[in-house]
């Protein structure tokens, strides 16, 4: 009897190890035929800022090099919070991926609960690009350069208002930098991302704003929006004959955005490796890469590792950033 029970456990030891055999057989498969069905890229602002120009001009390129369609996804809301918890709560297949922006680093300087760690809950594939915002004003405002708008605003301390893409964004806190640098107040108006606040801007129902440069130099080049400086240390190549905000009247000033495709954490490597393989691809596309430099973004194609560190380095930066202009999380 102790025999035959023996014999039976050996059995059920090596079915089980077969079991196992097979099925990491058949997840290699299926990762090998990655992917064979749609991918969902979601944007996690709204219409028409930088972040969704950004993901519009790569998705369908990336698509056609994939192999797949790539589907852009707007779920904007909650200083992008919306869109960072759903990709970081979905399966880590590579199907349903985000394009990361600069509140991943800021945010947790912002708000006391941020319902993931940007840290530990994302796979960072490739960062897509750098770029800056740009100082705008509605053409009505007496101000035409940067000086003239620091003195406008000193005239009329809280009196001028600037829109930004919600609370605690990179135009927010890009905007927070500008004020406390040049000693001026102002009184902010938040919306739910770029492309709703400039709309306003245009209107005049709001007269500042420090949008990314994508959403911006269309309406700059209209002549609908008044430039008066880059956030960058240096001139866009897309924009030269704008000049920086340090150059134009806050010696010292520095504030940029970044976009980058991330995955849900536990995303298995070849599925990532293949992503930033055709990520980087798409950016080095020459008439993708030249339509990036012409609005003003300078594409970057960094690898994983190379994104993961730059996250980290830049959340270090905007928690500096946030303490030393006052802002406290809410």
């Amino acid at each position: 009897m102790e025999k035959s029970s023996g014999v039976k456990a050996r059995g059920a030891v090596v079915a089980c190890a077969a079991a196992g055999i097979v099925l990491a057989a058949w997840n290699a498969g299926a990762q090998s035929q990655y992917p064979s069905r749609p991918i969902r890229l979601i944007v996690p602002s709204s219409p028409g800022g930088g972040t969704d120009i950004t993901a519009r001009i790569i998705a369908p390129r990336l698509g056609e090099y994939l192999g797949q369609q790539a589907v852009v996804e707007n779920r904007a809301g909650a200083g992008t919070m919306i869109g960072g918890e759903l990709v970081a709560r979905s399966a880590p297949d590579g199907y349903t991926l985000l394009m990361g922006i600069s509140t991943l680093a800021i945010n947790p300087a912002m708000y006391r609960k941020v319902p993931y760690d940007a840290l530990r809950d994302f796979a960072p594939v490739s960062q897509v690009v750098a770029l800056p915002n740009v100082l705008v004003t509605h053409p009505s405002l007496p101000a035409r350069s940067v000086r003239e708008l620091i003195a406008l605003a000193k005239a009329r301390p809280g009196e001028l208002n600037f829109a930004s893409a919600g609370v605690g964004t990179n135009p927010h806190l890009s905007m927070e930098l500008f004020l406390s640098m040049a000693g001026v107040k102002m009184t902010h108006v938040p919306y739910k991302g770029s492309g709703q606040g400039v709309i306003d801007l245009l209107a005049g129902h709001v007269t500042v704003m420090t949008p990314s440069i994508l959403t911006a130099l269309g309406y700059v080049k209209d002549r609908r929006l008044r430039a008066l400086g880059v956030t960058s240390a240096k001139r866009a190549g897309g924009a030269p004959d704008i000049p920086t905000i340090a150059e134009a009247g806050v010696p010292g000033y520095e504030a940029v955005q970044w976009f980058g495709v991330l995955a849900p954490a536990g995303t298995p490597r070849d599925i990532i490796t293949r992503l930033h393989k055709e990520i980087v691809r798409t950016v080095e596309t020459p008439e993708i890469r030249q339509r990036l430099v012409n609005d003003g973004a300078d594409p970057v194609g960094s690898s994983p590792e190379e994104f993961a560190a730059f996250i980290r380095s830049e959340t270090v930066k905007w928690a500096k950033v946030a303490k030393a202009i006052g802002l406290k999380p809410e």
